[in-house]
């Protein structure tokens, strides 16, 4: 509509305003929105008119507040950095302000997308949107529940150990995270630069993988250069055993998981069971690299702001005093022999296909003690690896969202976002929308 004139970025703005304004007391989600939203959105009108514009030419996109947007505020969540202004654009945001995204505002974080929820902090937590009683997931807490709760259809958000993937699943949207470094990791504040990745959170994979396309710097094959061909032939590795023999895993979640690897068999994909090297490896080695960098990069803050920091925030970076480096030198060389482990795994294969996490959201009323607590997800081995790997909507428990996850080798996007939309169309889980 905006490319046939039909539909003004301005026109499209002030209704995602208004949105916001009537929908964000109660979900949270927005903690701060751009003033000059609607001078992008004119600047966007004028490239259209202009007849060189680009997919997202007009569109408003939400940030995560970990990552820097000229003129808005910079906080990472915390009183920390309260009053941080970022200067500059981030690389990949300046990516999508070239190409003329409207960024509208900045959203939620767990605080330096560590641990929470946190109620603590200054900005209440995000709420999803099924359940205002249950949490979103974090990090990218606010961008999950930006697209799910239909303020925004594209928020950008980061990944170190599954924070653009949990959220999806638990609110109900489309998480893209990338092959490390295909998006620029500079301008958004490192929890743990081993492992971080910068992906979008969409309301479908099309507009995920276009909105990864427009974030991207190199020379890749375009995220969605094979969005609606078929998928007939694509041999997925089904790792049921990933999530199935864990006790925390729901029966509703291995019902879905199954039901979706017959869905993808009928569009043609060739499915097979296979065990994946065990999980608990790669989730140990990572976990030392994430909280040793982690207290790396918190370490003058720490030392002139640790009255700010919220209990929760300073007690996962309490974890990194207690690694020294034969520690983080015996996880590197467990992550390099670990990945070649799941790419051996992969051989013969395109895709894996197993779950997000392993149950739908949890209440806020579980995290009403000091101490945190852990939700189970399959997500952080694929930050260890580097790969690339999709979370999409797959069904439902008792009125709350559940996620899938399909993995690539490294600089298979095109793949994974053919079989993601695919399995999209074929199914009605992504149009499914919360009670307003």
């Amino acid at each position: 509509m905006l490319r046939a004139g039909t539909l003004t970025s301005r026109t499209l703005t002030e209704a995602v305003l208004d949105r916001v304004a009537a929908r964000n007391p109660r979900l949270h989600v927005f903690t701060h929105i751009a003033a000059d939203a609607l001078a992008q959105a004119d600047r966007a009108d004028a490239q259209l008119a202009s007849g060189n514009a680009g997919p997202l030419c007009g569109l408003p996109i939400a940030v995560k507040d970990l990552i820097d947007v000229a003129g808005q505020p910079a906080t990472s969540g915390s009183r920390v950095l309260s009053g941080r202004i970022a200067e500059t654009d981030a690389p990949a945001i300046a990516c999508l302000r070239d190409q003329g995204a409207v960024l509208i505002g900045k959203v939620a974080t767990y605080e330096f997308a560590m641990v929470g929820p946190d109620l603590s902090l200054p900005n209440p937590p995000a709420r999803n949107p099924w359940n205002l009683a249950n949490i979103t997931g974090g990090s990218s807490s606010g961008s999950a529940a930006a697209v799910a709760g239909g303020l925004v259809r594209l928020a950008i958000g980061t990944d170190t150990g599954g924070s653009i993937r949990s959220p999806s699943a638990y609110c109900g949207c489309v998480g893209l995270k990338p092959t490390y470094d295909r998006v620029s990791r500079a301008g958004a504040f490192p929890l743990s630069p081993s492992l971080d990745h910068t992906g979008p959170l969409a309301a479908t994979v099309e507009e995920a993988a276009l909105a990864l396309d427009a974030m991207t710097a190199g020379d890749w094959r375009p995220a969605s250069a094979r969005i609606g061909q078929p998928v007939s032939g694509l041999k997925i590795a089904y790792a049921r055993d990933w999530f199935a023999d864990d006790p925390q895993a729901s029966p509703a979640l291995i019902k879905a998981m199954d039901a979706a690897a017959s869905t993808l068999s009928l569009l043609g994909a060739q499915i097979t069971l296979v065990t994946l090297p065990d999980y608990a490896p790669y989730e140990a080695s990572a976990s030392v690299i994430l909280h040793a960098q982690a207290l790396e990069e918190h370490r003058t803050l720490i030392r002139d702001h640790a009255n700010d920091y919220g209990r929760p925030t300073l007690q996962c970076l309490a974890f990194g005093a207690a690694i020294d480096a034969k520690d983080v030198a015996r996880a590197r060389q467990a992550q390099t022999r670990l990945t070649a482990d799941m790419l051996a795994a992969m051989d013969g294969y395109d895709l894996i296909l197993t779950a997000t996490t392993l149950t739908p959201a949890l209440p806020f009323s579980a995290f009403d003690g000091e101490n945190a607590v852990w939700t189970p997800m399959r997500t952080i081995a694929f930050n260890l690896t580097g790969q690339p790997a999709l979370s999409l909507p797959a069904g439902f428990e008792n009125g709350l969202p559940l996620g899938l996850q399909l993995v690539a080798r490294h600089g298979d996007e095109d793949v994974l976002c053919a079989a993601g939309h695919a399995f999209e169309r074929a199914t009605d889980h992504s149009v499914q929308r919360p009670p307003r």
